[in-house]
Order: structure tokens, then sequence, then C-alpha cells
């Protein structure tokens, strides 16, 4: 017998067609689950007052919204590469309401109203509230216990360009970015984080910060700081600021404020690494904020050359004095003063000091002072908030602690390795802002899709 053959048929064009694109979804797209909890209601009452009344109709808000929505929880970086995804991809088009003839707008209208309209409304931190108010009704934010952390992202800013910053910015530099950082000049966050002069400045995006923090080649960065819940790392704040410790901890400081006055939003305890131990940051939690810290004390008093450290003297609160391992006394003044001083220093330290004589004669001054005449120690005048950070550490609530926080640090490895936000794309400290929100608010959308099932289909009767 002859083998079969099929035989070749031409394809007919059919005169209609009839295509759903909410069936061609399915059901378990990210995209739906996330579809839930997208609130942009109030989106075009917040942009009325900067859009015109005249001239031809601008692009839907919500249309440009949800598509940076899409680009951000799928890591599509480039907004060109953008257009022409949500282009192609139908569960895109059924996410940003444009139908299967709906027309995509240009990759610059993005540029126009992120550096216009979105900018000036603080209209993408209005959409991180609005989220995480969401995460906050579904009952995913506990409020008891919030964890804070810091992570540096490379910047658009080349160091083949860089200038010593000795110089300072040279007189031709110009543009946004430029012009943002003489702005924040005097923002704590930025320009004022430090009174020390950076080794090098990026022209193109001058609020930056040469840093080597990862151990390895230096580069430009901003800092993205988030505050989340501990419960279900939900990003309850984010903020961005130069990439240097002393802003880091200004952010922190401005995120819990914020929680408090925004969403009611009052943790019993912070859980925070040793950059967030510095003496003043717990005298602030403890004293103003009333917060129980969980972080490790920022602490250079121990000596490595074997001698006695701060630790092996004893603190009596009474007599505020110190007790040495002889059982001597050092005090913080050894006579009466006509007009009393407070003997503060700059670092808001106090120096006690040991009898000379008392020195001299003891039989231990060889572990304790070899090289000098009497033994001195410094304290903080934040010592009690320490010394409380120390108690808490030896608690089994502290070891729950750090474990929990670790959650914030897998926020941002998955913000650069599933998110592609290891470099950003804008620049200035405004591009930076705007990224990071969009980012955290696509990370609880994420999180909100993840942990609300999706509703089951009511069985057919």
């Amino acid at each position: 017998m002859k083998p079969m053959m099929g035989e070749r048929r031409v394809a007919q064009e059919h005169l209609f067609y009839e295509f759903s694109l909410e069936r061609h979804v399915p059901e378990t797209h990210l995209l739906r689950s996330i579809d839930r909890f997208v609130e942009l209601g109030g989106l075009r009452r917040e942009l009325a007052p900067f859009y015109s009344e005249m001239g031809r109709p601008s692009i839907d808000p919500e249309l440009l919204i949800r598509m940076l929505i899409v680009g951000y929880c799928f890591g599509i970086r480039s907004e060109r590469r953008l257009c022409e995804e949500v282009h192609l991809n139908l569960a895109y088009r059924w996410f940003c309401r444009l139908g299967l003839d709906g027309s995509v707008p240009d990759h610059s209208s993005f540029s126009k109203n992120r550096h216009g309209r979105f900018r000036d409304s603080d209209l993408l931190r209005h959409l991180f509230e609005t989220v995480l108010q969401r995460c906050i009704d579904e009952g995913l934010v506990g409020g008891e216990g919030f964890a804070v952390d810091a992570s540096l992202i490379q910047a658009d800013a080349s160091d083949r360009n860089r200038v010593d910053g000795a110089a300072g910015l040279p007189p031709d530099a110009a543009g946004r970015a430029v012009k943002e950082y003489l702005a924040v000049l005097d923002d704590a966050a930025f320009g004022a984080a430090s009174e020390v002069t950076p080794k090098f400045i990026a022209p193109s995006d001058p609020a930056t910060r040469w840093t080597a923090a990862h151990r390895g080649p230096a580069f430009f960065a901003y800092s993205v700081n988030y505050l989340i819940d501990a419960d279900n790392a939900i990003i309850v704040d984010v903020e961005a600021t130069t990439a240097i410790r002393q802003a880091e901890i200004l952010a922190a400081k401005r995120m819990i404020e914020r929680s408090l006055e925004h969403f009611d939003l009052d943790p019993e305890r912070l859980i925070g690494d040793t950059a967030y131990g510095s003496a003043e940051m717990l005298n602030w939690l403890v004293h103003n904020r009333g917060i129980e810290p969980h972080i490790p004390v920022f602490d250079k008093s121990q000596r490595t050359d074997g001698t006695f450290s701060r630790e092996d003297f004893t603190y009596d609160h009474a007599s505020d004095a110190y007790r040495c391992p002889a059982g001597k006394t050092l005090q913080h003044y050894r006579r009466q003063f006509t007009t009393p001083r407070t003997g503060v220093m700059k670092d808001n330290s106090m120096r006690y000091r040991a009898s000379k004589r008392d020195c001299e004669a003891c039989p231990l001054k060889p572990h304790c002072c070899p090289n000098a005449p009497a033994r001195k120690i410094t304290r903080s005048i934040y010592e009690g908030a320490r010394d409380l950070a120390r108690e808490i550490a030896k608690t089994d609530e502290y070891q729950t602690s750090r474990r929990q926080r670790k959650k914030v640090e897998m926020l941002f490895a998955h913000l650069k390795r599933i998110l592609k936000l290891d470099r950003l794309r804008l620049r200035g400290p405004s591009g930076a802002r705007d990224e990071f929100h969009l980012a955290a608010t696509a990370q609880n959308l994420r999180k909100l899709a993840k942990l609300i099932p999706m509703p089951s289909p009511l069985l057919a009767m």
C-alpha cells in the first residue's frame, strides 16, 4: 500500500472572529491577582490641577501608571521595550485596559509625565501609600515589629567622567540632575549628609556618592532605604538617600515618623544591623519614640592589646562613677568648680578618670594603663539606651528578631535579581525617589497577590 499523505490545504480567511481577551488571560496569571489590588479611581482627581483644559486630549494617566506597574513587576527596565511588550503581550494589554486594538503610547510620553505631572503631583508616592493601605486593610501589617535596612543601587553615572571631589562641580555642568543636586545641598539626606569632601563627583549626577561598600570596585550609587513589617515583609515606607551612613539613619527616623503620621503605625520594636546602633539613634528610639531597639550596639571600646576594656569596669548609676577591676573609683570630676560644668564633650560623651595615686600602686596597672599615669574611660550621655539594647540582645526575642531581619535583605535581593533594579535609569534625587517608590509598590503588589488567594469561581448551576 502506498503511504497516505495529507493534502495541503490553503488557509481561508474568516470573515468574522470571536476573540475574548478576558478569557484568554489565564486565571493563574500574576496580573490577574495583582489587578484586584490596583485602585486608581482617584488618579484623575489628583492630577487634575496639572493638566490644561486647552489643546488636544492627553494620554490617559491610568494607562501610563498601569504600564509602569507592569514594567516594574516584571523587571522590564527599558521604557521603549515596555511599550513593545505591552503592544505584543495580550496579558499586558488586558491589565492596561487596552483591548485588542488600543494604541500603546510612545515611550517619550513616560519621560514627559515622569519628569512633569507625576513628579510635581507626588503621584508615585500616593500610589505607594494607596497599595500600602490595601495591605493594612487586608491584615498583612501587624505593626508590632519593624525592620529597617539600606542597600546600594548603582546610579546612572559613568565613572569614566568622574572629577576630583576637592575641585568641586565643573562650572559647565548642567542638566536636570545638577539642578536637583543644587536644590538639595541643605537636605540632610543628600547634600548635607556629611561634611566630608567626596573623593570623586559625577558631573552627570552630583548627588550620588562614590562608594566601595561592597568590597569590590567603587562606583557611584544611591541608597534605597526600606522600613518593613516583620510579620509578612510588607514595605511600610521607602526613602532614597545618598550612599552614606548618616543619611541612612536619618531616613530610618523619617520613615518611622511618617508611618505613624500617615497610617498610625507605632511599632513596639525596631530590628536593624549595627549601622543603626549608634548611641544617638538608640537614644532616639528609646526615649523619643518608646521603641525597643533590637539592634547590635555600635561600640569601639573593645581593646585588642590585652588591656582591660570598658566592659571590665562597673558603672554605678547612683554615684555616677566607674569601679575598676581592682575596686578603685573612676570619677567624672575629682574637685568642685565654682561654676558647675556639664563635662559633655563634642562627641556627646563624658570622661571618667582614676586617681593617679591609685593607679601607680596598683598591681593590675600593666593590664590596665601601662603607657598612661592613670586610666580614663569615656561614657556616652546616651549610654542608658545602649545598656538597654545590650540587655535586649540577651533575650530569646532578640534571636527571633535576628532571623526576621533577613526578610528585608531578601527584599533587596528580589529587587535586584527579579525586578532588575540593580542600576537606576533615572538621574537625580527625584529620579531615584521615583524608581524606588515604583519598585516598592510592585513588591507590595506581588506580596498581596501571593498572600491573598484568588476567590474560587462559582460552580455553574
